[in-house]
């Protein structure tokens, strides 16, 4: 038979209880981390984060097919990591925000590369 005895002391527990995100932002992370969790969305944010790119330019310099690119960066602009700059014709976009590749680099590096 279990008892519910914690083992952490009061001070402990209110540390723990006041660090663990509201829903809400948990809700927000996962929607934050799954920007991370598709392997041609991570090669794409790898790219802009050297330099603003047009969707044909990802294509060809990525190999990965026009269509996939615009799904992706619609997905991204969706979830607020890129922005776009028009010049004529042509939609560039870049990195909303340098943090995202420093959340990149930082699971690299966690990953011993």
């Amino acid at each position: 038979m279990q008892t519910n005895v914690l083992l952490l002391d009061k001070r402990m527990q209110s540390l723990v209880t006041d660090y663990v995100p509201t829903q809400e932002m948990i809700d927000e992370l996962v929607s934050f981390f799954s920007i991370f969790s598709d392997a041609t969305r991570l090669k794409m944010l790898s790219a802009l984060a050297i330099s603003e790119m047009c969707v044909t330019d990802i294509s060809v310099v990525l190999g990965i097919n026009q269509t996939t690119v615009s799904h992706q960066l619609r997905l991204l602009k969706n979830l607020n990591a890129v922005k776009t700059r028009r010049q004529g014709k042509v939609i560039f976009y870049s990195l909303k925000n340098e943090i995202l590749n420093d959340v990149l680099l930082k699971g690299v590096e966690f990953l011993g590369y």
